[in-house]
């Protein structure tokens, strides 16, 4: 029964988000994100956390994005590729961040994660940094499917919340990219950033 695993701590069960999933707008993406299980398959053992906390990153045209102006390099190749594979970079010389990567090959968009509600003994997830740290993801996934057994999404039936809309987070300097609401969350106390109080306010 999906979500019923929640209750005893073992991991969600549910549907594996298959490629079809991805390949779509990068926007309706990153929405139908929040709620669903991302698992990372780690020396036979499963860690997770539900997502509730992402980004889009929109392309050639995204002053935020790595491929702004279609620039392409070893780095980012993967967001040139196939939906439904990770994109995982290393930055500031300590932390991994991952991706999902969307749309057709050649239209270089992804989804950034950045926080997890952690399933039973995963470590803090209010981040992308502490997020690929806890799962331990690296560079070693960048450009794999997301697909068990190493690193994949399941919908296991969560019942929705009310998805926030605000600018994404440390995109300064980026002209009108930086206002732009493509930061896509749940009210959530594992938030990389808490919702501003205007925000929060019941509809």
């Amino acid at each position: 029964m999906p979500g019923a695993s929640n209750q005893n701590g073992a991991m969600p069960s549910g549907l594996v988000l298959n490629q079809e999933f991805f390949d779509r707008e990068t926007i309706e993406v990153a929405r139908d994100l929040l709620g669903k299980v991302l698992v990372r398959g780690v020396r036979g053992h499963e860690r997770w956390g539900r997502i509730v906390e992402v980004e889009a990153y929109m392309g050639p045209d995204d002053q935020a994005a790595h491929s702004f102006g279609g620039h392409r390099s070893p780095r980012n190749e993967s967001m040139f590729g196939h939906a439904g594979h990770a994109y995982v970079y290393f930055t500031y010389g300590m932390h991994h961040c991952l991706n999902f990567v969307t749309r057709e090959p050649g239209v270089p968009q992804a989804v950034l994660a950045r926080a997890l509600e952690p399933g039973p003994g995963v470590g803090r997830c209010s981040g992308p940094g502490l997020l690929c740290r806890a799962l331990e993801i690296d560079r070693n996934l960048n450009g794999e499917p997301l697909a068990p057994p190493n690193l994949y999404i399941i919908d296991d039936g969560e019942p929705p919340r009310r998805i926030y809309e605000t600018p994404r987070v440390g995109v300064h300097g980026t002209g009108d990219w930086e206002h732009k609401p493509l930061r896509f969350c749940w009210d959530s106390p594992h938030l990389s950033r808490p919702l501003p109080r205007a925000f929060r306010a019941v509809d």
